[in-house]
């Protein structure tokens, strides 16, 4: 590709991008004015099909969640604040995306090995090996992951794995006018946003906090941190985020578990049954 997008400021992380550091986002919804162009820098950079529905009169998104060619999604969640004694809106805005687990859920359900985590640490999922079985689609705890039915093979944000070995940031984070996606080393980007939100709570804004950042909501089950991480000021499930995301062999375990158990005492009672028979 020949082009490049403009440039809205300078880049964030400062220093060159380098193979075998952990990169990622950390996404401020407090900044974010709904603009969706992250989700059009993310079409226009991986050439992604718009999208054919029309806009409802439900809401002001037109792509409404995740899929296979949407790769940003910008979700409006409209809320009646009912603290002021009035019935005025109030709107939350985020820049969903792919949250480049670590560890990822989709890459332990793999199969193939089609899925891999990069030399930026983030994870990515290669066309040429998928074969489409769709085990990636329920293993993320997102709803991130999606087969496109065009292809029959699984996509997803790759964290602009392109431009990060060309020494870019990717589209999305490029292109934020109000520096709601912010990309960059994982670890400065942690310091960050615990700074951001310490700034917040002094301001009034108690109700700040980070999801997926480790010891976080979002960073359970497994997961150990989200290289995709956000501050959010109401509960996750607000934004269609899980309070407690899992590892597809952390919910495995208690089911098989569960299952073993019953066998079992289908086992001891048919036993019981025939023994009674017997006498």
């Amino acid at each position: 590709m020949s082009f490049d997008l403009p440039r809205t400021r300078e880049s964030v992380q400062g220093d060159a991008i380098e193979p075998g550091r952990a990169y990622g986002f950390f996404t401020d919804t407090t900044l974010c004015i709904g603009c969706k162009a992250c989700e059009v820098a993310c079409k226009e950079w991986n050439q992604l099909p718009a999208e054919q529905e029309a806009m409802s009169g439900m809401s002001y998104d037109n792509t409404r969640e995740l899929s296979a060619t949407t790769w940003r999604h910008v979700a409006f969640v409209e809320q009646m604040d009912g603290a002021a004694g009035n019935a005025d809106p109030r709107w939350l805005m985020m820049s969903d995306v792919c949250k480049h687990c670590d560890p990822a859920p989709c890459l332990e359900a793999c199969p193939t090995g089609a899925i891999f985590r990069t030399e930026f640490d983030s994870v990515v999922v290669q066309q040429d090996v998928c074969n489409g079985c769709g085990y990636c689609v329920p293993a993320c705890p997102f709803g991130v992951v999606d087969v496109d039915e065009v292809d029959g093979k699984a996509h997803k944000c790759t964290l602009c794995y392109d431009r990060l070995k060309g020494g870019r940031e990717p589209a999305c984070a490029q292109v934020c006018p109000t520096d709601s996606i912010q990309f960059g080393p994982l670890d400065e980007l942690i310091d960050r946003a615990h700074e951001r939100t310490r700034a917040l709570h002094d301001r009034g804004e108690t109700d700040a906090y980070l999801y997926g950042v480790p010891d976080s909501p979002g960073a359970t089950g497994g997961i150990e941190k989200l290289n995709a991480f956000f501050l959010l000021c109401d509960r996750p499930e607000i934004y269609n985020l899980p309070a407690a995301p899992t590892l597809p062999s952390r919910r495995i375990a208690p089911a098989f578990g569960a299952s073993l158990a019953a066998f079992a005492g289908l086992a001891i009672a048919a036993a019981a049954l025939l023994g009674g028979g017997r006498r």
